[in-house]
């Protein structure tokens, strides 16, 4: 089985080209097994919100049922950047698949990005998926 981690955010466009990078996998319905994970700033959040119970996650979860991947949830809460590879580590995942976020170059040096952060800090594979939106 080939499990790959979806850390979603509050994007359902994202979220859906994440869905559409995992279903592109050789033989997705039956090898790949996707953990669909939403990092809550806070601890109360995340013990009472599932990840369907989050606009972006409820289309991810419902999207890849219909192929037939195998699905898990999870909810953590924490710095995304952090939680994703400590989450990916503890699932021994064997590629992360994100929803990134088109930006400008000063965008990017201003506030910098949860994915450029996990790509640095993940020894694991990563794709990056876009919106094709820029955002500021």
């Amino acid at each position: 089985m080939y499990e790959v981690l979806l850390p979603v955010d509050s994007s359902e466009e994202r979220g859906r080209a994440q869905v559409d990078a995992t279903t592109a996998l050789p033989h997705a319905e039956d090898s790949v097994k996707a953990t669909v994970l939403h990092v809550f700033g806070d601890e109360e959040t995340a013990e009472k919100t599932s990840v369907e119970q989050t606009q972006a996650g409820k289309v991810v979860v419902e999207d890849l049922r219909e192929t037939g991947v195998a699905i898990e949830t999870e909810t953590r809460h924490g710095d995304p950047e952090e939680v994703i590879v400590k989450v990916a580590e503890e699932r021994d995942v064997d590629m992360l698949v994100l929803g990134g976020r088109k930006r400008s170059p000063l965008g990017a040096l201003v506030f910098g990005s949860v994915s450029q952060s996990v790509i640095l800090d993940s020894e694991r594979p990563v794709a990056v998926t876009g919106s094709g939106h820029a955002a500021e």
